[in-house]
């Protein structure tokens, strides 16, 4: 496994492999992988000839009062996961390498940004859009892999991808979730242990809506009380938002009908943690 701290020595690689007719998989990730990263790693290297996987934290996407500084980071432990899943190559690059002085470029998506978690965090997805597009260029991966609990994450990047004409494929991979359901996610080190058993709450209360929407419920509004009741009835937990919308342009619905998403954001002491369930 090689590591590529450039733009240049990375495209000089995946030219490499391109000329050698190898198909190229793509895990973009900000670092501190877990296991929902590596499945992604997994999945990649079982359905490309190579694998690379970007680890870069992201400083576009992070709002002014958000954890930039304090995200947690571990390249070492991250370049074991990779190796032991299948990865061939990590960009690691610092800030500088993608976003020099003189850069004034940005790639926007609209309406389906202005939602969920777009309504809080203003100019989060024109960070996240700019530089995947970045490693899009910089890779040139005929297949990326991204998880399904950043749902509206994958669903502006497959629109990105539809409308800007990228020639890959974008692949959702399910969640990965800890033995009481709670979510995999690189800032659940963040919570107490009073806080992590407190967490549990999210997936206890979407899986209730999964068995209502099984049971018959159709009224958007009646699901979405009941969800936020179950939540707030958690002392720990504060609640961002809880969405039902279409699963395609994340508009929300009165009525319930497939593709849905139900999408929640909820803060469990000073920690904001997403999750949702998707009904197609």
């Amino acid at each position: 496994m090689k590591i590529a701290e450039t733009k240049q020595e990375t495209r000089k690689i995946v030219k490499k492999w391109k000329k050698q007719g190898l198909s190229v998989g793509l895990v973009p990730t900000m670092g501190f992988l877990h296991e929902g990263h590596e499945s992604l790693i997994l999945k990649s290297a079982a359905e490309n000839d190579k694998t690379v996987v970007s680890v870069f934290v992201n400083p576009m996407q992070f709002g002014k009062n958000e954890d930039l500084e304090d995200y947690p980071r571990d390249f070492e432990r991250d370049c074991s996961i990779c190796r032991k899943a299948g990865a061939d190559l990590i960009f690691h690059p610092c800030p500088q390498e993608m976003y020099p002085a003189d850069f004034f470029s940005y790639v926007n998506v609209d309406r389906i940004t202005e939602g969920l978690c777009g309504s809080d965090r203003p100019g989060h997805f024109r960070g996240v859009c700019t530089v995947v597009s970045k490693l899009f260029h910089i890779t040139t991966p005929d297949r990326a892999y991204f998880g399904q609990k950043d749902a509206q994450q994958l669903a502006v990047i497959k629109k990105m991808v539809q409308d800007l004409d990228f020639d890959l494929q974008v692949i959702g991979c399910p969640t990965v979730r800890e033995a009481d359901g709670l979510a995999k996610s690189s800032r659940n080190t963040y919570l107490s242990p009073e806080e992590r058993k407190a967490a549990a709450v999210i997936h206890r209360t979407l899986e209730y809506a999964k068995e209502a929407i099984s049971q018959g419920q159709r009224d958007a509004g009646e699901l979405k009380k009941e969800l936020v009741s179950r939540i707030e009835k958690e002392p720990l937990a504060e609640i961002d938002y809880i969405e039902l919308v279409d699963g395609e342009l994340l508009q929300p619905v009165k009525v319930l009908k497939k593709p849905l998403l139900i999408a929640a954001a909820v803060r469990v002491g000073k920690t904001r943690l997403i999750d949702n369930y998707f009904w197609e």
